[in-house]
């Protein structure tokens, strides 16, 4: 005997699934974004009606969007995902492969190599694994079948038909994440459209197969989104009182002026500018809780993925590619 729960699970899988053997042109919402296509920005409708046709709702798409790691696992459970020996040093070979790309898009960026480096392999593992998913049926999947954000799935859905358009690439041919990011940096459709460059001056603007654009369009993301050159990320603090709990609670954007953090109980030790602003992130360990104060550049970093879990990660894995690269030169010299 099937349970009520399961019962209403099955079927609502059959409904999904019977949706997804259906021709998407049927569909009045979708009739609506194809028409919006058509009047404002002058797609042919007969071609988007054939590519609508062989677009493919995912249900698995909707269970892995729903279940987002940086929700259910704590700090110490996320770090050691990518903070681990086999990144590093595939993170140090990658450097050395493209170090004077890294050097160039440091210069004129302002980004170092070692974080625009750490970003690729926390994203793709260097390039290795850029998603299993066709982007066009992640963005379908939640634009049309995922009303918490459907509205900005189907904007990067619009996003999707402008980019396979510039780039005059087949829009079934590019696979990605679940979320329809995409490419070596994994950037989703708007931010590929916004900030990808053309870093090796060929005329193509290819995040999905070239690593040197790909390099010189994660340093163009996180100067554009107000990376200061030479600014530190984070600095560590102990903590006392209850005080600090309202830094926490305010959020990750800067908000408090380092001269305040003393304060609300924070003792720490910086050689940096004391009136920039910074935010307090609280990250769980097994036996205990530790503190960082946030500065302006893991700000950034967070606007690549709105987690500070990610933006620690990401952080930490950069510097431990940076000091296994410099103890292997200078073993070698």
């Amino acid at each position: 005997m099937i349970k009520p729960i399961l019962a209403l699970a099955l079927g609502a899988l059959i409904g999904f699934s019977t949706a997804q053997a259906g021709n998407l042109n049927e569909r009045d919402d979708v009739k609506q974004f194809i028409d919006k296509m058509v009047s404002e920005h002058q797609f042919d409708k007969k071609q988007l009606q054939e590519w609508f046709s062989k677009t493919e709702l995912k249900p698995k798409i909707i269970e892995a969007i729903s279940r987002p790691a940086e929700k259910k696992l704590k700090w110490h459970e996320y770090r050691k995902i990518f903070v681990k020996p086999n990144r590093i040093n595939k993170g140090v070979t990658f450097w050395n492969a493209h170090r004077d790309t890294l050097a160039r898009a440091e210069k004129e960026y302002g980004v170092p190599a070692h974080i625009i480096t750490a970003i690729i392999g926390v994203e793709t593992r260097y390039g290795e694994h850029k998603g299993r998913y066709r982007v066009i049926d992640s963005l379908a999947t939640l634009g049309f079948d995922y009303p918490k954000r459907s509205k900005f799935f189907k904007s990067e859905l619009e996003q999707y038909l402008l980019l396979v358009r510039e780039e005059n690439a087949d829009p079934f041919s590019i696979k990605g994440s679940y979320a329809g990011a995409m490419g070596i940096p994994q950037f989703i459709s708007s931010s590929y459209r916004h900030y990808a460059v053309d870093f090796d001056g060929d005329g193509i603007r290819d995040l999905w197969n070239n690593p040197v654009d790909a390099i010189g369009s994660v340093a163009n993301y996180f100067k554009k989104h107000g990376w200061k050159a030479g600014g530190d990320v984070v600095i560590s603090t102990k903590v006392s009182g209850d005080k600090y709990q309202t830094l926490v609670e305010r959020g990750l954007k800067p908000h408090t002026a380092l001269t305040e953090f003393s304060d609300h109980g924070l003792n720490f030790t910086a050689d940096t500018d004391n009136t920039q602003k910074a935010s307090l992130i609280e990250l769980t360990q097994p036996a205990n809780k530790e503190y960082w104060i946030a500065l302006n550049n893991f700000y950034v970093i967070t606007r690549y993925n709105h987690s500070a879990l990610y933006a620690m990660a990401a952080h930490q894995l950069s510097l431990e590619i940076k000091k296994a690269r410099n103890t292997a030169l200078n073993e070698a010299s």
